[in-house]
């Protein structure tokens, strides 16, 4: 039995198995030629050969008949002369046969010594000469006749000599030659004739097969609108179809079936990918309305959240001690609130691709022992142990991203991990090129459930009820599009009950010895005095002027605060004024840009500090920052973070 299969999979192991494999080896063709012209060769050369053997037989039969015959003559013709002894006659007679140029040579003799010879040479002399002999009979006598000799009977079969006659069998070999040449040129025409017409069989048999296999590789390759052209005649009407125009129809009709397969496929597909585009399209609507409303909240939230900072920061220098818990509880909402806006615009900046990695040759130990003093404070609090093994590697990365990256993971990690627990905080070295920052933990692990949302923005797993101490949902996310700025992504091996493992691969940097360390943390010193700072600020909300004036004065410092850019580029400009500092928001009144008033102030004072202190975090005014080298300070800006500012001025 023969497995096969048309299109797709391959039966050679399952065939193999049962052991129902059949090893094809050539071409249908040459097997069609070979099968037609073997038994025309078999018959060709048995008759080819049959004939020629009998003709040789013939001329063989004939050659010697002929000679036979000569000698009966001329033994017919010369028994009276030999039996009278007259040798002329005999030399006559011999001569005669000769004559008829079938005889070379012709003996008569007897035995009372007549020997009458005539022609050419004996057999003896020459190889192509064949002899045939002839007794001479008396013909009949009376036996009254006086002068019968004795023993001759009525019928006269007393022989009284003999006749040899000699034949040149040059001319028979010749016309054996011959008969065999011909014999062998009718063969290898028979031979020729067969080959054709079995040829030209094969090919009418191979091409319909041919036309087929075209067909079926033609489907194969996705061109579903081939068809098999065979068309079948009967010889009669109402007789069967020839077999390939049966199996031309078969291929034809699965080749219909297929496109209309295909056609319906294409039309789900089709249908498919519009709604997918559609989902897509409105997905991308509902992202962009998400960012224009992120954008436009932060702003509106940030502004009079930035004003309510510097206000509770002054109310704090004169309150009362019944109003200083108040004012402090207020103060810490304000500070979560802050924090949840700085990492909705962290988001929106990684989303608008305005960072970009400066990537060095990064040791790791100098990283490990900054995270280590960063998150000594929470470790001890939480009484859990943290080890930092770096093993001298060093990274290709950027210094800030990664210590953002790893950091985050490990204060997940003290999070999680429960008390006496031990974090673990390792670099290893992955292939040749490669090195992978693992961070491991004995907490509670993570299902597989969540182990792919808890990259999504504020999704947690622990925090159904939202609680604002255990973060908003945002570090991973955050850390996961920082992974992919670096080159890289976070991996996650974690199981319910034994604990997480969240990985990081980084190339490796092999000239360690020579990287560029870490910046050391600077100790906090004694606050410098602020007094004599003369400072503009441009910004078209009335409370945030008031509550920055009001803190300003309490520092000792001088502020001029404008409402417009056209003010405040004039004031830069009149004669006599010099600031330390210009603070300007970025979307003023009226359509005013914060960016002029930084141009201008670059331009008349350019030994004063311009900054852009801005609540928008869209993508666009992202970008624009960036394209004008601005220093930005975003709001809600914390007292203390301006005070630094003004410190490094003084």
């Amino acid at each position: 039995m023969i497995v096969g299969s048309l299109v797709g999979g391959d039966p050679r192991p399952a065939a193999v198995a049962s052991g129902r494999l059949l090893v094809v080896r050539g071409s249908l063709q040459r097997d069609l030629v070979r099968l037609g012209l073997l038994p025309c060769a078999v018959v060709a050369l048995l008759l080819t050969g049959w004939l020629t053997h009998s003709r040789l037989a013939m001329l063989d039969d004939v050659f010697a008949a002929e000679g036979r015959a000569i000698a009966r003559q001329v033994a017919a013709m010369s028994d009276l002369s030999l039996y009278a002894g007259d040798v002329a006659a005999l030399q006559s007679v011999a001569q005669a046969a000769l004559r008829g140029g079938q005889a070379s040579r012709v003996e008569i003799s007897n035995g009372a010594g007549i020997h009458v010879i005539a022609g050419g040479p004996d057999a003896g002399a020459v190889d192509s000469v064949r002899s045939f002999s002839a007794p001479v009979l008396l013909r009949e006598a009376s036996r009254t006749m006086a002068f019968s000799p004795p023993g001759v009977t009525a019928a006269g079969d007393q022989a009284i000599g003999t006749v040899v006659a000699l034949r040149d069998t040059t001319q028979l070999r010749r016309a054996r030659i011959q008969s065999l040449l011909t014999g062998i040129g009718i063969g290898l025409l028979a031979l020729a004739g067969a080959w054709l017409a079995v040829r030209h069989m094969a090919r009418g048999i191979a091409r319909p097969l041919r036309r087929v296999t075209q067909t079926v590789a033609a489907l194969q390759a996705g061109q579903f609108d081939a068809r098999c052209a065979i068309a079948g005649r009967s010889p009669r009407r109402g007789g069967p179809m020839h077999e390939f125009a049966t199996l031309a129809d078969d291929v034809n009709r699965m080749a219909e079936q297929l496109q209309r397969h295909k056609q319906a496929s294409d039309e789900r597909v089709r249908e498919a990918t519009a709604v997918a585009l559609e989902r897509m399209t409105e997905a991308e609507q509902a992202a962009l309305s998400r960012s224009r409303f992120l954008a436009a909240a932060s702003h509106d939230l940030r502004q009079p959240l930035h004003a309510m900072g510097l206000f509770i920061d002054g109310l704090l220098t004169g309150a009362a001690e019944t109003q200083r818990p108040a004012l402090l509880r207020l103060q810490e909402s304000t500070a979560f609130m802050s924090l949840l806006l700085d990492d909705l615009l962290e988001i929106s900046r990684l989303d608008a691709r305005v960072l970009t990695p400066e990537v060095v040759d990064l040791p790791l130990t100098p990283l490990f022992d900054a995270l280590a003093a960063q998150h000594a404070a929470h470790a001890a609090t939480a009484r859990v142990r943290v080890v930092w093994r770096a093993r001298g590697l060093a990274v290709r990365s950027d210094g800030g991203m990664l210590q953002r990256v790893v950091g985050n993971l490990v204060a997940n990690a003290i999070r999680h991990s429960p008390p006496g627990a031990t974090v673990l905080v390792t670099a290893r070295r992955r292939g040749g090129d490669r090195v992978r920052i693992e961070v491991r933990d004995r907490g509670v692990g993570i299902a597989p459930i969540h182990q792919q949302r808890i990259f999504e923005e504020f999704y947690q797993v622990a925090n159904v009820e939202r609680d604002r101490r255990q973060g908003f949902g945002l570090g991973l996310a955050i850390c996961a599009r920082l992974a992919t700025l670096l080159g890289s992504r976070i991996g996650l091996n974690s199981a319910l009950g034994c604990g997480s493992t969240f990985s990081l691969a980084l190339p490796h940097a092999p000239a360690a010895a020579h990287a560029a360390p870490l910046p050391a943390a600077v100790a906090p010193s004694v606050e410098p005095s602020l007094a004599g700072l003369r400072c503009l600020l441009v910004d078209d909300d009335a409370h945030i002027r008031l509550a920055t004036a009001q803190l300003l004065a309490q520092w000792g410092c001088e502020a001029v605060c404008l409402a417009s850019a056209r003010d405040a580029i004039g004031y830069l400009g009149a004669g006599g004024e010099r600031f330390d500092l210009v603070l300007c928001d970025l979307q003023l009144a009226e359509g005013e840009d914060g960016l002029d008033v930084l141009a201008a102030a670059r331009r008349l004072q350019p030994e004063a500090l311009a900054v852009v202190i801005s609540g928008a975090t869209g993508p666009q005014a992202l970008q624009r920052l960036r394209a004008a080298g601005a220093t930005v300070l975003t709001k809600p800006v914390s007292p203390a973070r301006l005070r630094a500012l003004l410190a490094t001025l003084k």
